[in-house]
């Protein structure tokens, strides 16, 4: 995509304005101070366009960011940004009407921006039905790669509000956001299930010593989703908690989906079958292609020009680290006992064109790191439950069986071979998807399948959401689990007020070139921690 900037310098110039307080002295080339009119100074709050779900930014290179925030009315979206938090100097940009054709949501794509710096962004709204009426600014900050070495942190989990455990504002929120935001990080990989479009939520759950969680309700959140507005409610329900606002504000994302965000364990041309009476809609496709939509408005995600509905996306976040998301859901074949003994067809996960991205991306990374960010683990055996599929079936890559690759493990299999002989090096994998935290390094020495390179894998989550595990390992890539967040033995589905709720950090320094990953409990309390030097 272009790096070309997406506003015009004349128009830009003529549009600069005072703010008083909040308000608007002037409303841009489209507004009334092209028309020679004055806004109103005093205003009353509640005639103003609100931004109920704050601002956020992401899909975040050495140049260019995505900013995002969503309206309560059709208006127009204006963005300044600046490389000083006074805003001195800033560029505006006048950005897209926010219409009901995108529920509100609008988003600028900035560009020409300066490697390795904290930028600053204000964001507000100007009501197309009464221009002289403005929004109360928002702001927020991202900082975008350096071009030279320079200490990376970044932050991964997932699984939110699921088995419904929804906003519980007197337990604090989704509070595992806060604990995140004060390692600072660089960005977050969100690495799927963001939203449970398939688990309703009650106003009250009894917890085991009697007493009540209670959630915050809404009525997009007390069915299955089914319609596109019921996708859109299901990813603004996630935006009223205060601590993912704060977060987003400060912190860029970079957002993968799992099969929540659709229904559970789906795939590409699945029906739902009769015992599942909660739907009337019964092609999960069609649900899929909603859910996407939804995700793609309720996100600071970039459209990809030819393939606005792709996922997986590959980032450049300087030399030291580059990311790739993977998309485990739009491409695969149907879930099967997974012991098929050829690539293709039922077999595949990432599908070919994907593999072939993914190899051609690795390939041409000259970052000292690279992060594959995969939405379902490597070896942590995911049999799919749901009743209308068949008994020993599978959700994930594993199959349960520790002998030689088949099924979906043929992918595995393809790509570590790849890596290995293209001898590219320093890989780590992060992803979520089972409700707890491990550290698992990979062994050549340990496995049916030896032709590979050591590395490992980290798994967050959830973020919040009911807490399982752990899992049956599959042993077919010689997998050494270091370390497991939750004992053998425990109760499922134990609510965020355990406090079981995981994430990991990753911090690279840029001296040692060294990446240090840590995982953590709620309250940000380190569980386990390793460095990992760089391979030459």
């Amino acid at each position: 995509m272009s790096d070309k900037p997406n506003f015009d310098p004349e128009r830009r110039g003529a549009l600069r304005l005072l703010t008083f307080g909040g308000l608007a002295a002037g409303a841009g080339l489209r507004g009334v101070l092209a028309q020679g009119q004055a806004p109103a100074v005093i205003t009353p709050e509640s005639a103003r366009p609100q931004m109920p779900y704050g601002v956020m930014s992401g899909d975040v290179t050495d140049r260019r960011a995505i900013v995002w925030s969503r309206a309560d009315r059709a208006a127009r979206m204006i963005v300044d940004v600046s490389t000083t938090e006074s805003m001195a100097d800033a560029r505006r940009i006048i950005g897209p009407a926010a219409l009901e054709t995108s529920d509100f949501t609008a988003r600028v794509d900035l560009s020409s921006l300066a490697p390795g710096q904290t930028h600053f962004y204000r964001i507000q709204f100007q009501d197309l039905a009464s221009p002289t009426l403005y929004s109360v600014p928002q702001t927020g900050r991202f900082r975008t790669p350096s071009d030279g070495p320079r200490d990376v942190v970044f932050a991964f989990s997932g699984d939110e509000a699921g088995q419904g455990w929804g906003i519980n504002e007197a337990m604090g929120g989704y509070r595992v956001y806060e604990s995140m935001r004060k390692f600072n990080p660089d960005f977050f990989i969100h690495s799927g299930d963001q939203i449970y479009a398939d688990r309703p939520i009650q106003a009250e759950v009894k917890l085991d010593d009697g007493s009540l969680w209670k959630n915050l309700v809404t009525p997009a959140k007390s069915k299955v989703a089914e319609s596109l507005d019921d996708y859109r409610g299901n990813f603004a329900y996630n935006l009223r908690d205060t601590n993912k606002r704060r977060f987003a504000a400060e912190v860029p994302l970079l957002v993968q989906w799992d099969d929540h965000e659709t229904r559970n364990n789906w795939y590409p041309g699945q029906r739902i079958g009769p015992e599942d009476k909660r739907y009337q809609d019964r092609s999960a496709s069609l649900l899929a292609a909603r859910a996407n939509r939804a995700m793609f408005e309720y996100n600071p995600m970039r459209f990809d020009p030819v393939d606005p509905e792709r996922v997986y996306r590959a980032f450049r976040m300087g030399p030291l680290v580059d990311v790739f998301m993977l998309d485990e859901r739009s491409y695969r074949g149907p879930n099967s006992a997974n012991r098929q003994t050829a690539p293709g067809g039922d077999a595949d996960f990432l599908g070919a064109t994907q593999m072939k991205w993914l190899k051609q991306e690795l390939a041409n990374s000259r970052a000292t790191w690279k992060v594959i960010a995969s939405d379902m683990p490597l070896s942590i055996v995911v049999p799919d439950l749901n009743p209308d599929v068949p008994q020993g079936t599978y959700e994930a890559w594993a199959n349960g069986d520790d002998g030689a690759p088949s099924g979906r493990e043929l992918e595995v299999a393809e790509l570590l071979a790849f890596i290995k002989r293209r001898r590219i090096s320093n890989v780590v994998w992060v992803t979520a998807d089972v409700h707890y935290a491990s550290a698992t390094q990979y062994r050549p020495e340990n496995a049916r399948f030896t032709d590979f390179k050591p590395f490992w894998e980290f798994v967050g989550g959830p973020l919040h959401a009911g807490t399982f595990g752990p899992g049956t390992i599959d042993k077919t890539f010689g997998p050494d689990v270091n370390f497991v967040s939750v004992p053998a033995g425990m109760k499922q589905n134990r609510p965020p007020s355990d406090g079981l709720q995981f994430f990991g950090i990753g911090r690279i320094d840029a001296r040692t070139r060294a990446l240090t990953v840590s995982l953590h409990a709620m309250e940000g309390q380190t569980l386990f921690k390793i460095e990992l030097p760089a391979e030459v």
